[in-house]
């Protein structure tokens, strides 16, 4: 997406950052921002930007245009790997940084305000980087808020959607859900697990995996032997 050539294009059509004395940090907004309760604590640096982020949304009532925006752009880091390694550089300059958050709102869609100050601020304090790790966090922090029940199923292959919603309908049942919440049921692919299945509930895993029973098989003879 955001190629070296590509940055001295939108660096000429970025515009000028304003100085830092007069923009509030994000966190200082989060700190001032009271009695507003996530209803999940996450942890890290890029929890505690989901966390103010949360915050700001609630309190400027742009929640849902927010979690929008930010999933856009959780799909956006997700897909381009060069965005990925361009957002970790060290040795970004001020325009890079400005040019970067200029195009990440347009993909983002985002013409709220609260996005625009949380990418601004994750920009002037070097923290681009962390940018798909807060997208996640603050999507749980969504999925807890509307009642959700995250749940990962790894395989070795994409599942179909009948072997899905088996698994939703069997999990749902389960004691590892409490009454009345929601499944967001999500399907990664990993060939390393050789076969079976992963299925995380929360944040409790349920290891069902080829790979898995060969690491315990593996370790019983060598304990035996």
């Amino acid at each position: 997406m955001l190629s070296r050539q590509a940055l001295r294009t939108f660096r000429a059509a970025a515009p000028v950052a304003r100085p830092l004395a007069a923009r509030r940090t994000y966190a200082a907004a989060s700190a001032a921002s009271e009695n507003v309760i996530p209803p999940l604590a996450v942890f890290g640096i890029d929890g505690t930007y989901a966390t103010a982020l949360y915050t700001a949304a609630v309190k400027t009532s742009t929640l849902d245009p927010t979690a929008k925006s930010i999933a856009q752009l959780n799909a956006l880091v997700t897909k381009d790997t060069k965005l990925s390694t361009i957002l970790s550089e060290p040795t970004l300059t001020a325009e890079d940084k400005s040019a970067i958050v200029t195009e990440l709102k347009k993909h983002a869609g985002a013409s709220n305000e609260t996005v625009s100050n949380f990418l601004a601020a994750l920009a002037e304090n070097n923290r681009l980087g962390i940018l798909k790790g807060v997208c996640e966090k603050f999507s749980e922090i969504i999925s807890a808020a509307k009642g959700e029940v995250e749940v990962v199923v790894t395989s070795t292959q994409q599942l179909d959607n009948k072997t899905l919603n088996r698994l939703e309908t069997a999990v749902s049942k389960s004691p590892y859900v409490g009454q009345s919440k929601k499944l967001k049921v999500t399907n990664q692919v990993n060939p390393d697990i050789l076969g079976g299945l992963i299925v995380e509930i929360g944040d409790r895993t349920i290891d069902l995996s080829v790979s898995a029973k060969v690491a315990k098989l593996n370790k019983l003879l060598t304990d035996t032997l």
